[in-house]
């Protein structure tokens, strides 16, 4: 291993063609989401001036991803995972177009936009899980961890540079051209799975059924809830998320310390992104850390106090940090719990376990995002934000002391 692999393992990337070609279109998926992000709160706050509201976009996609995101994992243990993504991403692609129809022609109707928000995360929450089982199948199984790693790499550079872009495009040119460029994006994501090879799990579940595949369903969470590692790590990531996700507090924020500048709006969600970016480009050490559930554990924690401390402190310098902190913990955590997820996982569970994972990292913060609106609402945003992070620490202490197989679990296998 070279001294750059101790740093930032590449060997994904530089061995394995197919991995690197995914790798560009999880780039252009991740980044036409973040500007996505963007352009809905942008939105949203313009035709609603309320923080409720705002928060409701959560909901719009929480739910969405909820429903989709698990049926999407018993789809991928029963289909082609290549097919059922490609599927998924055109029709992604589709809805961004009609984000930008509707916001060109002047409607003003935020219960359309919220509307198309959640078709759009239908359709990739759908094909979100099988497009995780991609790395496994791709890599080998020493390199599964740092390609996790180069994934949330790409994920926090489109984190870093999408928001900042898209507050610079909605600033000249509003929220159209957001759109249009997140539509664009969406559609060059297609470039990195259709050159794929077929993907059909290793279990054949073809021919079976609605019946069986509602049961395969219910086995999937079975073998979740029924793992303590896979128990304990998702039920830190839903603390993580459900408690202390402060997104839908941005616009609020912005407009009472920034006089609404949607550049500043941008420059929150790019903040994150540098943290992570900072981590994910030193992950090395984490990726090689023999027991990644504990690493999680106190990643998490720091993730929580970051975010409790955004809450309190004045100026734009300080509020960056926090979140760049904030970001960076995240990383690292995703990190570790992507890898205990899919290590210890077997393979013909492993699309339903990754739905799991999914519903709950990228469903969840809807519903935290939807829980911060509704205490911002009363209490404002300020302290909706500080409260949600004491809470997140609480939360992932008691899971981690409880967790004693989450602590000890080792990259082969052991706890």
């Amino acid at each position: 291993m070279s001294g750059l692999d101790r740093v930032l393992d590449t060997r994904p990337l530089r061995g394995h063609a197919g991995f690197r070609r995914l790798w560009i279109g999880s780039t252009a998926s991740a980044f036409s989401g973040q500007v996505a992000v963007v352009a809905v709160l942008a939105q949203v706050w313009e035709l609603t001036a309320s923080p409720v509201l705002v928060g409701v976009v959560g909901l719009a996609t929480g739910v969405p991803i909820a429903v989709f995101g698990t049926l999407g994992g018993t789809l991928a243990d029963a289909l082609d995972r290549r097919r059922l993504v490609l599927f998924t991403s055109a029709g992604a692609a589709v809805v961004a177009g009609l984000l930008a129809v509707q916001a060109a022609v002047g409607l003003r109707s935020w219960p359309l936009v919220l509307a198309l928000v959640a078709a759009q995360t239908g359709c990739t929450a759908l094909g979100s899980s099988a497009r995780r089982t991609f790395v496994p199948r791709l890599l080998p199984r020493d390199q599964v961890a740092p390609g996790l790693a180069l994934n949330h790499i790409s994920f926090q550079g489109a984190m870093l540079v999408g928001p900042a872009l898209a507050g610079l495009v909605i600033a000249g040119w509003e929220t159209t051209a957001a759109y249009a460029l997140d539509a664009a994006a969406t559609a060059l994501s297609l470039y990195g799975v259709a050159r794929l090879p077929a993907m059909r799990p290793d279990r054949d579940r073809t021919g079976r059924g609605l019946a069986a595949g509602l049961r395969d369903t219910v086995e999937g969470w079975q073998v979740l809830l029924r793992t303590p590692v896979l128990r304990a790590a998702l039920g830190i990531d839903l603390a993580q998320t459900v408690l202390a996700m402060p997104v839908a507090l941005f616009p609020a924020l912005n407009a009472e310390r920034f006089e609404n500048d949607p550049r500043t709006l941008g420059l929150f969600l790019s903040a994150i992104a540098a943290g992570g970016i900072v981590a994910a480009l030193t992950s090395g050490p984490a990726t090689r850390a023999r027991r990644p559930g504990l690493v999680m554990i106190c990643a998490a924690a720091v993730w929580g106090a970051a975010l409790g401390v955004f809450g309190l402190v004045d100026g734009l310098g300080a509020a960056l940090a926090c979140l760049a902190a904030a970001g960076a913990a995240d990383t690292v955590s995703v990190i570790s719990r992507g890898t205990v997820v899919q290590l210890a996982t077997p393979d013909s569970h492993r699309g339903r376990v990754s739905a799991a994972e999914y519903v709950v990292g990228a469903g969840a913060p809807g519903i935290g995002n939807a829980r911060a609106g509704l205490v911002a609402g009363y209490v404002g945003p300020e302290l909706a934000a500080a409260t949600g992070g004491a809470a997140c620490v609480l939360c992932v202490g008691v899971i981690g002391a409880v967790g004693r197989e989450l602590r000890r679990w080792t990259v082969d296998g052991r706890a």
